[in-house]
């Protein structure tokens, strides 16, 4: 008889999030697959609470998880700021590791923050070579919910993940089949993206205008990013463009920004006479209210697209971070509905090219071009179809529960079968080693 025991890490607050999805699915998938009869005597599993325990934020503690690190302090962003910090997340690296060779989890769950997550796994993972052979029996599963960018710019990390993690959770349906060809050993499953479920119901039946705009105007949203290092890069070409825009077509103007300290540094450089709101949070409400968007690339691009807004995506780094990102990105997008799409669905603007006039000339030609506008939401709406049905959570957890047993996840409810058509393939995301 054994309580199962989950740690869970997860840094920034978009990874806190779905590791707070995740825990709650585990707890119902937990509860679901004891109920269910069975024949032995003594069952492997009894109807205790599992229990977690890790770092994260506020999300995971909400969730019941026992935080022991609060990982919203560590932050960073850039190369300056991982090496101003290197010596830091070391640190906190070993005491992760410690923890979890203290308290022995069945299940280490690895959510989002690769960089880091990653040098956890293979420290654990070397402490626990270097005992074998001992009476030390314990053999932890290792998740990463979401895979890292790996595909984007250093592919040869593939392999190296195959040491690291028994069980890679991936949200884009082509990741499967890329990580098939290069690390076969990598049990690799496509369970969807998040934001299914998180905005289901949420996105208005006729979606943004396709074909003119309505009697206040067109309706803008600028989403310059959540940082403040994109906030200062990024704020003056998106308000200089908004003026450019603003003098050629009538508009209402909305900024979303995650917090207000950023919300209220952007109100103080508003430009007189724009029509603009800025907001912290709200970020779902302002997408159904957008005919357009102005955003920073990342994953608000893929907001965006669930909610069918026609969007020009622009990204600015330090001179250093970008002359390392031009020698090592390898794919031809920033914009992840653009590499879903396989083509330039959103106009793309980085560094030097993200200029006023051409953000604004790009977002003219959408505004004034209801056939480019058609044809990007239905583009849009195709990228989504490729995501999976709701349920990520869920099926990423039983996706974990069979590290630990075959048996979990097989109940009353027939295991989701998902498409890849990233390939053409099609068949089940259920790869055993």
């Amino acid at each position: 008889m054994k309580r199962l025991s989950f740690m869970v890490i997860a840094g920034e607050a978009s990874g806190d999030t779905l590791a707070a999805e995740l825990v709650r699915a585990l707890r119902e998938e937990v509860v679901l697959f004891q109920a269910r009869p069975t024949a032995d005597v003594q069952p492997v599993w009894t109807s205790l609470e599992p229990r977690f325990f890790g770092a994260g934020g506020p999300r995971l503690a909400e969730a019941g998880v026992e935080l022991v690190e609060d990982m919203t302090a560590h932050a960073v962003f850039g190369l300056v700021d991982v090496f101003r910090n290197l010596g830091h997340f070391v640190r906190l690296r070993n005491r992760l590791r410690d923890l979890a060779i203290q308290r022995q989890p069945d299940v280490i769950l690895c959510v989002d923050f690769s960089g880091f997550n990653r040098r956890l796994a293979r420290a654990i993972k070397e402490h626990i070579r270097a005992r074998q052979g001992s009476f030390d029996q314990w053999h932890p599963r290792i998740a990463q919910f979401v895979s890292p960018q790996v595909w984007a710019s250093r592919p040869g990390r593939a392999q190296a993940m195959q040491e690291e993690f028994d069980l890679v959770l991936s949200i884009f349906p082509f990741e499967r089949a890329w990580y098939a060809e290069r690390a076969p050993g990598l049990w690799v499953e496509f369970v969807g993206h998040p934001l299914v479920d998180r905005y289901a119901g949420r996105v208005r039946a006729t979606g943004p205008s396709a074909a003119g705009p309505g009697p206040e105007g067109w309706r803008v949203v600028l989403l310059p990013g959540s940082r403040e290092r994109e906030l200062k890069r990024h704020l003056p070409p998106l308000l200089e463009a908004a003026r450019r825009i603003a003098a050629r077509q009538r508009t209402r103007w909305r900024m979303v920004l995650p917090n207000e300290a950023l919300a209220g540094r952007a109100r103080a450089q508003a430009p007189e006479g724009l029509d603009l709101e800025v907001q912290a949070g709200g970020l779902a409400e302002a997408l159904a209210w957008a005919d357009l968007a102005l955003a920073s690339s990342g994953t608000v691009t893929m907001e965006c697209a669930f909610f069918g807004v026609p969007a020009v995506v622009l990204y600015k780094l330090s001179w250093a971070e970008f002359q390392v990102a031009r020698r090592i990105v390898k794919v031809p997008h920033i914009a992840m509905p653009n590499l879903l799409a396989g083509r330039t669905v959103y106009p793309e603007f980085i560094q030097d090219q993200a200029t006023p006039d051409a953000l604004a000339g790009a977002a003219l030609e959408l505004l004034e071009n209801a056939e480019r506008r058609a044809w990007v939401k239905e583009q849009l709406a195709a990228v989504v179809r490729s995501l999976g049905e709701p349920g990520a959570a869920r099926r990423a957890a039983r996706a974990v529960l069979r590290l630990l047993d075959p048996q979990f996840g097989v109940g009353p409810e027939p295991e989701t079968v998902c498409r890849l058509e990233a390939g053409g393939l099609t068949g089940r995301q259920k790869v055993l080693t």
